[in-house]
């Protein structure tokens, strides 16, 4: 990656990729990252991009802002859902919080069939409320969703702000690929590419392609998912979550239904302790199951630990409860475990896209488990496309080669990882699936090879790792000096970095510590690049935390150290209104 004409503060807040789609954001340094979350104006104001279910995109906000001019009450926000379902639940979630909101029935926004748009209307108080929905939920509006509206609406958008370019080792064009060149025949219709995107996963997954099921989002697949479980089997007992997840998971099946029970370690021995809480609530009460799921994955994120997933089917058979697991970071060319689950939920947006700019997420049953019935039944009668169809587009054209890729990113993960193990000067740990919990990751790679894809896998350990550091200086200097993409989301072709606990849980880092991310933690998704790059990139990083850490160590660094860096706030630049109004 060339960056050696742009400063760091020429890097803050563009997209990645540069595309009026990227699905994330450039954080070049520590300092920008904590602006970042402390809502500090010479970040905010700064950001052209950023995840979906955190920033909402400016093509949203102008028609956001057109419909309110239009139709809210003074002092009224909206937010944009993609089905009557998604409104209505929002206006429920809002309810119980003691936020009331409504849905404008008579005014959603038609199109062509499957592009229809529904209105919520709060009062600007309750933002903070509406946002969680948002953010949990994954039903919101999507980018071309929006520019798709705002076309048919006649309405213009104003100028982009001019931003940087920066070769992020990826193609610019919206539909471009890092694949071969027999990879690129046209795109193909909505439809067509629907149901080949399902192909693709059935055939990796050794199903049925009626079992698999698009949703417009990862987390909105694990949010349908746990909506699933409590339509089809039971809304009165809680599930848990085992295992440090990511964060909005746990989140989804705390705030939807009875609750969840929560084990952070997802160790063989929280599985003895498991066992003991199921055995002790049968025995309480022999009318039912105990539970009613439980949700992990494999691997964790950030952790990178995969839990004894034969095992939690022994007991998930013995005590009649669903098992749902979340396998974008092991994906499903490295991993092979249908058969010890009831439903896997994926992120399209990441690795099978690869691209960032596109979400996506994926729903799959296991024809062989014990409630597939019930389960196919309920997704039968309640199961709504709301996969908009240029995203459906863009998500074929870019997972084309998806295994090819998945095959690269493994060698050259290992390949980082290996060399990152040998640096005890400032590396705590490594985290990744070779060394965390090998045995239980290895047991569930791929056995046997599908009979067709782009490629034949090579079952490995996937392309994310996270660093522990001796010190917070370490860390920062080897996150400020890395040369690649830096901010939220992974599965990228190209190498992409975050501070994860600074990112993720900011505003609860006592508690992530406690857990095993303390701020000194550094996310790492690798990409396509060349062996040779990467391993330039990596020592160069590494010579810069040795000098942090050496120069500031032992002890956490100054406040004014690691928050140094973020300049004065910029000459406000809107599009509908300034970016610290959207957070």
């Amino acid at each position: 990656m060339n960056v050696s004409k742009l400063t760091d503060n020429d890097l803050i807040g563009i997209p990645i990729p540069h595309s009026q789609h990227a699905i994330s954001v450039s954080f070049p340094t520590w300092a920008v990252s904590i602006g970042y979350k402390e809502r500090d104006l010479a970040v905010l104001d700064r950001l052209k991009s950023g995840y979906p279910r955190y920033w909402i995109h400016h093509s949203v906000r102008t028609l956001s802002y057109y419909l309110e001019q239009k139709y809210a009450k003074p002092n009224e926000r909206l937010l944009l859902f993609r089905s009557a379902y998604a409104a209505k639940e929002c206006v429920e979630f809002m309810a119980r919080r003691n936020a009331p909101s409504r849905v404008l029935d008579k005014h959603c926004l038609q199109g062509r069939p499957g592009s229809q748009l529904y209105i919520v209307l709060f009062d600007l108080s309750l933002w903070s409320v509406a946002k969680q929905f948002w953010q949990h939920t994954g039903f919101g509006c999507t980018s071309r969703l929006a520019i798709y509206h705002l076309n048919l609406l006649g309405i213009k958008e104003g100028p982009e702000p001019t931003v940087h370019r920066v070769d992020w080792n990826i193609p610019t064009d919206d539909l471009a690929l890092a694949g071969s060149p027999e990879d690129r025949s046209p795109p193909l219709p909505a439809n067509e590419a629907k149901l080949t995107i399902r192909h693709r996963i059935a055939l990796l997954l050794d199903i049925d392609v009626g079992d698999v099921y698009l949703t417009p989002g990862g987390m909105n697949a694990i949010w349908s998912a746990h909506h699933l479980c409590m339509g089809a089997i039971s809304d009165k007992r809680k599930s848990i979550c085992f295992g440090f997840p990511y964060v909005d998971t746990l989140k989804v099946i705390e705030k939807w239904g009875p609750g969840a029970f929560f084990y952070p370690d997802g160790g063989d021995h929280f599985i003895d302790e498991l066992e003991k809480q199921l055995a002790e609530m049968q025995a309480a009460d022999p009318s039912q199951p105990p539970i009613l799921a439980l949700y992990t994955e494999i691997p964790s994120n950030p952790l990178l630990r995969s839990v004894n997933l034969h095992r939690l089917r022994q007991l998930a058979d013995k005590y009649d409860f669903l098992i749902v697991v979340d396998d974008t970071l092991g994906n499903f060319a490295n991993l092979q475990i249908m058969h010890l689950v009831d439903i896997i939920v994926t992120s399209l947006s990441k690795l099978f896209g690869g691209l960032a700019n596109v979400m996506g997420g994926n729903l799959s049953l296991n024809p062989a488990g014990r409630h597939y019935s019930k389960l196919q039944a309920w997704l039968k009668q309640n199961y709504e496309d709301v996969y908009f169809d240029e995203d459906a587009i863009v998500m074929e054209y870019n997972s084309r080669d998806f295994v090819k890729r998945s095959n690269v990113i493994n060698g050259n993960a290992e390949a980082v990882c290996d060399y990152l193990k040998t640096i005890s000067s400032i590396v705590d740990e490594v985290y990744y699936p070779k060394w965390q919990t090998p045995e239980n990751y290895k047991a569930c790679l791929r056995k046997t090879l599908p009979m067709s894809a782009d490629a034949v896998p090579e079952p490995g350990y996937g392309g994310l790792f996270s660093v522990l550091f001796k010190s917070i200086a370490a860390a920062q200097g080897f996150y400020d000096a890395l040369s690649c993409a830096k901010g939220p989301s992974l599965g990228t072709n190209f190498t992409l970095a975050c501070p994860y606990a600074i990112i993720a849980h900011y505003y609860e880092l006592d508690w992530a510590k406690d857990h095993g991310v303390p701020l000194q933690f550094v996310r790492v998704s690798v990409g396509l690049e060349s062996r040779a790059e990467l391993m330039e990139m990596f020592t160069t990083a590494v010579k810069a935390g040795e000098k942090a850490h050496t120069e500031f160590a032992p002890g956490s660094v100054p406040e004014a150290v690691w928050k140094r860096g973020i300049p004065d706030p910029p000459t406000l630049v809107a599009y509908a209104r300034s970016s610290a109004g959207w957070e």
